[in-house]
């Protein structure tokens, strides 16, 4: 493995050796700087464009080759721009990959009902559900599912993979569970002992069976069955809260 040459530029703050090659070299050899601008700016926004080029372009090398069969150059070369403005942008692949997993879960978030985005406000026998009708909707959209696929197959590998997939998309969805079992806990005279450990119970519940098949392939993506399979999860959890078995 190649390791870091040492770097002379004090500002450098690349941890990725390409990168620090390519961006602190053309700083210390031709005194290049790396400007940034106002958000108003022309330039800020041809920036942006070109970010969201890079993003499109790496989720669709993502999906369709994988994580660990994808570089940054074919990234690079499928947005139509260079090498060094992909890594202006991304200090490497796992910081790429982490902006397509956003992307992903922002444009989902964006496409929501306002029923479902208001389910913290419903109380428990409703609430519950809508939580986890938006929860399997969110998983089991292609685009999630193709994901999962890609850390599935890779994580083995690089294990930094499955790590990163578990920050940004299962722990941002506990979060929300969390929050409402929290704030239903003192009306309804729940006792629940572990906040994070309720939430994983939810999502295994949700996770499990027709769910499991529909990722394998075995299971077709079926409206009905999504909304009886949140149904049945959402009473099982029910249980398990009042029951004080959390």
């Amino acid at each position: 493995m190649l390791r870091k040459p040492p770097c002379d530029n004090d500002q450098c703050r690349y941890s990725d050796t390409k990168r620090c090659r390519m961006m602190c070299q053309d700083i210390l050899s031709f005194g290049v700087t790396l400007k940034t601008w106002e958000d108003n700016d022309p330039k800020a926004s041809l920036m942006k464009r070109k970010r969201d080029l890079i993003v499109d372009a790496a989720r669709e090398a993502f999906l369709n080759g994988g994580y660990a069969d994808t570089s940054m150059d074919s990234i690079a070369k499928g947005a139509g721009v260079s090498i060094k403005t992909v890594y202006r942008h991304f200090e490497n692949k796992d910081d790429l990959f982490i902006a397509v997993m956003k992307a992903a879960c922002s444009a989902e978030a964006h496409d929501e009902s306002s029923a479902q985005r208001n389910w913290l406000e419903k109380a428990p026998r409703v609430g519950l559900n809508l939580a986890a009708i938006e929860y399997l909707r969110h998983a089991l959209s292609a685009e999630q599912a193709a994901l999962y696929r890609v850390v599935l197959r890779d994580a083995g590998r690089f294990p930094e993979l499955g790590k990163r997939y578990s920050e940004e998309v299962i722990q941002n969805r506990n979060t929300l569970i969390m929050e409402y079992l929290k704030r239903w806990g003192s009306s309804q005279g729940w006792r629940i002992k572990d906040l994070l450990g309720a939430a994983n119970t939810f999502a295994g519940l949700l996770r499990s069976g027709w769910f499991e098949s529909v990722l394998l392939g075995t299971a077709a993506i079926d409206e009905a069955a999504l909304l009886q399979h949140a149904k049945t999860g959402a009473a099982r959890m029910l249980i398990l809260i009042e029951s004080r078995t959390l």
